[in-house]
């Protein structure tokens, strides 16, 4: 079932049938549709509209929203909804002109309204109406903190230059205080008060690990300054705690080799990144539509903010908007750091949608724009596609190139050497990874497991799969693993038992049903196995349990021969 951003339906009662075509629908987009999708009502559109938003595209809901209205006349609800769903697709101009005053829409979408109005005027290079929208009460609970990061650079973009200097500050508001800083710092630097921007700067990355978007600015700014030693020292001191992040590792490369420094933002690209913050505070709190609304006005800004499509492309997944998702993830172009995480993101898009070949090549375009992550998601999909040799050799050049092991790396390649048939490789990384993390419930499994299977170990194997339920007790691929090892060690009573509380747990996964009809048949309950091997091919198992319980089925002889390999937890 597709995860949905949700609207409040409001009473439908409040549909009015006045004549009155608002002027505003002159700059609308309104759908060509027949009456087949709608109705040929206003009612109707309005109900079309409202599925539309439901299923996450705005686009398509504000034209319908904007259809009711020229069929049905005026109303502040539709018009609320009309809003809604432009700022949700993006449209923030069209936005603009929908934002809801009348008495009966809500006071909520009328503040968020006036916070479009406000990025609109930026966008259209009029600093000081957007200044003038910004500093007055219109804007309340929940914007004040983006209104007053917007403020400065609103005050820039109306010349006046000391309304630009003054940092925005409100008491416990962590986010508009640190990013009112950054604000700042960048404002004093297109002001050429250096000195003042430093200070701003060196505070925003003290400590013991600075954030690394305070980090790249500052960088930035130092390499501007034409002070790259400075830089790198930055950088390197950054890359000590997040020795994988991509951006400082590109950032330090282009300042030790010389090449020009990046470009300090414009307003308006200052103003969206400063935009992006409180987005992902709306988000970290669970408002995915206010969240998404931030991230919309930061691209109004600056449609080439990439990491906004990322966040953009992330949300429209989980509303189950998969052609939103990609168009998003489309956005950031080779050569751009975003670039092998949003093919990334693509590829599972793909994968998910059962067109692997597209995925792989997804994946494997994002592994050559270079980056540990990518390639570490491309050998995942190499093994989720059953190329196990080939996931094994793309993990290898990561390990190599890591100075310290990585438990999870090791683990990683440990299954794809098992599932290749290359024991002995497999059961050394899955060794080595459990030195390194002893109580792992992941690694606990899975050893155990092939210890079990292939008859090694037994006891040393039983205890580890124990230790592993016992850390995850939740976890029906785990309790899974515990009862087919009860099973394969004759224990078939206490298989039984363990079996049917994995297929609570997992009702759905045909692994787990199969063995809980094989030991069903070896307690003699053969009814009930038969019935459990009919189930399995219910749920789209693999080709290989396919035609290992249509054998059993057809036979009549119950399972045999060994058991299927061990499996990854799910979590």
């Amino acid at each position: 079932m597709r995860r949905r951003l949700l609207v409040a339906l409001a009473p439908l009662a409040l549909l009015s049938a006045c004549a009155t075509v608002p002027p505003e629908a002159q700059v609308l987009n309104v759908p060509a549709a027949s009456d087949a999708a709608w109705g040929g009502s206003a009612y109707g559109a309005f109900l079309a509209g409202q599925g539309a938003l439901n299923d996450g595209a705005g686009a398509e809901a504000a034209s319908y929203f904007a259809r009711a209205e020229l069929e049905g006349g005026s109303s502040d609800m539709l018009r609320d909804r009309a809003f809604t769903a432009a700022v949700l697709a993006g449209d923030i101009s069209k936005a603009a002109v929908l934002a809801p005053d009348g008495v009966e829409a809500s006071e909520a979408t009328k503040r968020l309204g006036q916070l479009v109005k406000a990025v609109e005027y930026m966008a259209e290079d009029h600093g000081k109406d957007a200044q003038a929208l910004l500093a007055s009460d219109a804007i309340g609970f929940p914007h004040r903190g983006a209104a007053a990061l917007l403020t400065p650079w609103a005050a820039a973009m109306a010349g006046d230059k000391e309304g630009s200097f003054v940092r925005p500050e409100m008491r416990g508001d962590r986010v508009v205080n640190y990013f009112g800083q950054l604000g700042q710092a960048y404002l004093y630097e297109r002001a050429r008060r250096y000195d003042e921007a430093e200070t701003d700067f060196k505070a925003i990355t003290g400590g013991d690990a600075p954030g690394d978007i305070a980090v790249l600015a500052y960088g930035g700014f130092l390499e501007r300054r034409g002070r790259r030693d400075d830089a790198v020292a930055l950088y390197d001191r950054a890359l000590a705690n997040q020795p994988a992040n991509q951006a400082l590792t590109l950032a330090r490369a282009r300042a030790e080799s010389g090449k020009s420094a990046p470009a300090a933002p414009s307003l308006k690209q200052g103003a969206a990144q400063i935009m992006i913050a409180p987005a992902a505070g709306m988000l970290a709190a669970k408002q995915q539509q206010l969240g998404l609304a931030y991230l919309r006005l930061a691209l109004r800004l600056d449609p080439q903010r990439n990491e906004a499509w990322l966040m953009v492309g992330d949300l429209m997944e989980t509303a189950g908007d998969v052609a939103g998702a990609r168009e998003a993830y489309l956005k950031p172009k080779p050569g751009a750091v975003e670039y092998a995480a949003a093919r990334t993101k693509l590829a599972w898009s793909y994968q998910n949608a059962g067109q692997s070949d597209v995925a792989l090549k997804m994946a494997q375009e994002a592994a050559s724009a270079g980056g540990d992550e990518a390639v570490i998601t491309y050998a995942d999909l190499l093994r989720a596609n059953d190329r196990f040799e080939d996931s094994a050799s793309e993990l290898s050049s990561v390990i190599a190139g890591r100075e310290a092991p990585d438990w999870r790396l090791l683990y990683m390649r440990g299954v794809a050497y098992e599932r290749a048939g290359r024991w002995p490789e497999a059961e050394r990384d899955l060794q080595a990874a459990l030195k390194l993390r002893p109580d792992e419930p992941e690694l606990l499994n899975y050893l155990g497991y092939s210890w079990i299977d292939r008859g090694e170990r037994l006891a040393e194997a039983l205890g580890m799969v124990e230790r592993a339920v016992a850390a995850n007790p939740q976890s029906g691929a785990m309790i899974d693993s515990l009862g087919w090892a009860h099973y394969r060690l004759g224990d078939y009573k206490k298989a039984v038992e363990l079996l049917e509380q994995a297929v609570e747990l997992e009702a759905g996964d045909p692994d787990v049903n199969n063995h809980l009809g094989d030991a069903y048949w070896r307690v003699g309950r053969r009814v009930e196995a038969e019935y459990q091997w009919r189930r399995v091919l219910t749920l789209d198992p693999d080709a290989k349990i396919k035609a290992e319980v249509e054998t059993k089925l057809t036979s009549g002889q119950g399972p045999s021969g060994p058991a299927a390999a061990p499996r990854v937890a799910k979590q």
